[in-house]
């Protein structure tokens, strides 16, 4: 049965301004009691914050919309014909809308002070390191989280439970591997919630570094799923004995 699409919108734009309220406000606490100051450490924490809310965003809308949260799975998923190309547009204004309602949720929780903290909690190529090679580690980041969605979703093989706390700690290890040099989005939602809503309330915002938040995760999405497919995934002719092919509620 086909989940309605006004239902799967807004599965869509709940979760990612979770993950935006959860996550990203957690950058801003990191930096508000740090007093401007994000330690290695710190970074762990926000890490394990966007696991566990990733995790939770997962469980309850992955069998409404599939909780991708993210316009770079949504491509990714469309590239490789597991997600109409017909509802990527739709899917994706919902998750920009989540997460600009996420952002400007940040500031009313941290006040003032989220708009100084790396613009409502939103992600920056950090001092000392290039585009290139921030951008370089935004599509590898998203690249290790379309490996665990392969393997965990779209899969037929996969392992039945697992998906949500699994994917959110892979979200928790590119943090902690890319995000001292790029803020570790993987997401271009996750950071332009954060970026409209500094913008709407009167703060400096980076425009100038968006594109890389939309280049890098999508090409590092729409490679890791392309590969996917042809290096792990049996061919459909052959599934595992026992096992039919499963899809999300979009594709049923």
């Amino acid at each position: 049965m086909t989940v309605e699409l006004w239902r799967r919108l807004a599965a869509e734009a709940i979760g990612t301004a979770l993950l935006v309220i959860f996550g990203a406000g957690s950058f801003v606490a990191a930096l508000v009691v740090g007093k401007g100051q994000l330690g290695y450490a710190a970074i762990g924490v926000i890490g394990l914050s966007f696991a566990f809310v990733l995790a939770a965003v997962v469980y309850a809308f992955g069998p409404v919309s599939g909780a991708h949260i993210n316009p770079a799975v949504t491509i990714a998923l469309a590239a490789i014909r597991r997600f109409p190309w017909r509802e990527v547009v739709p899917y994706v204004v919902a998750q920009l809308g989540g997460a600009l309602g996420g952002g400007l949720l940040v500031n009313v929780i941290f006040g003032s002070a989220a708009l100084t903290a790396n613009v409502s909690g939103g992600t920056v190529v950090q001092p000392g390191h290039t585009y290139l090679q921030a951008g370089v580690a935004e599509a590898l980041g998203t690249a290790l989280l379309l490996f665990a969605i392969m393997a965990l979703v779209v899969d037929a093989r996969a392992p039945t439970g697992w998906a949500g706390l699994v994917i959110g700690l892979v979200v928790a290890c590119e943090i902690m591997a890319i995000g001292p040099i790029s803020g570790g989005s993987v997401n271009p939602a996750r950071t332009f919630g954060p970026y409209a809503a500094t913008t709407i309330l009167g703060g400096h915002t980076p425009w100038q570094e968006f594109w890389l938040y939309w280049v890098g995760p999508v090409i590092g999405a729409v490679a890791a799923a392309t590969a996917y497919v042809f290096v792990a995934q049996p061919r459909p002719s052959s599934p595992p004995p026992g096992r039919t092919p499963e899809v999300g509620p979009s594709q049923r």
